[in-house]
């Protein structure tokens, strides 16, 4: 495909054909991936990363993403999103941390001493669009992208997957946000974080509780997970309208998977 393609839909940051919930829910999208490592001893101000990139981009800049693992984990746990997400039109950075027990306002610091990197000195700097970044993360990486978002409103999407924080008042936080939990979290009980965070913050946000789910939902693959990130991101960072209708459209929300969802429609 080209990679400019944006559907006829006249915006610049679109890409891609025509979006459907079947090809949000595939686990490759229309670009092709190709990925590198950057070690420890190259990371500034992280603890390493892969990162993974469209390789049919041509002249094209894509909006950056940054993943952060949880508390004790490794970026292997979520390394899935990685080239799923990248093979949506993205370039997608997936970090380890400086230690696996850094709280979430250091994980917040490294999600963009990431993307900084990303932009500014890595292989794919000229693939990046420094104006149009985002940064996710599970358990206290996702309590890190709410604390990335308080320190940089210019991010244009988080997306915290059963985020855990101790903070729960996030009211300045005007960042647009897609909340992941699970019905089942004993962890980062949904009650008290999840929910929390968004009855609390301040601009567009959607909460989703993955049905029966643990803790750990998001550290293997999962669809809804992936679909609904993607729909979020193609949104928010790339300004695309074309995705609305997944997160709040008639058949968003629905299905079994999902035991409950909230949001702030339209967007």
């Amino acid at each position: 495909m080209t990679a400019g393609d944006g559907g006829g839909s006249g915006n610049p940051y679109a890409k891609g054909p025509d979006p459907t919930w079947n090809s949000i829910e595939a686990t490759t999208g229309p670009f092709e991936v190709d990925d590198y490592d950057i070690s420890s001893f190259a990371a500034d101000g992280f603890g390493g990363a892969d990162v993974y990139y469209p390789s049919d981009a041509g002249s094209a800049t894509f909006g950056g993403i940054a993943i952060s693992p949880g508390y004790t984990a490794s970026r292997s746990t979520v390394t899935w999103l990685g080239p799923r997400i990248a093979s949506q039109g993205f370039v997608v950075i997936v970090i380890d941390t400086n230690s696996r027990y850094d709280q979430p306002a250091s994980r917040g610091d490294q999600l963009l001493a990431a993307l900084d990197q990303l932009v500014n000195d890595s292989d794919v700097s000229h693939l990046v669009d420094p104006n149009r970044l985002a940064v996710m993360g599970h358990s206290m990486g996702g309590g890190g992208s709410l604390e990335a978002a308080d320190d940089r409103p210019s991010l244009r999407a988080i997306v915290p997957l059963q985020g855990w924080n101790s903070d729960k008042t996030w009211s300045q936080v005007q960042v647009p946000a897609l909340l992941i939990g699970g019905e089942n979290d004993s962890v980062a009980p949904d009650s008290s974080h999840s929910q929390r965070f968004y009855d609390s913050l301040g601009g567009e946000k959607v909460y989703l509780q993955l049905n029966n789910a643990s803790h750990f939902a998001s550290n293997s693959p999962n669809t809804t997970i992936a679909s609904y990130s993607i729909a979020w991101l193609k949104r928010w960072v790339d300004e695309d309208t074309r995705y609305s209708q997944f997160v709040c459209g008639p058949d968003a929300g629905q299905g079994s998977a999902i035991s409950d969802y909230r949001t702030t429609c339209p967007v």
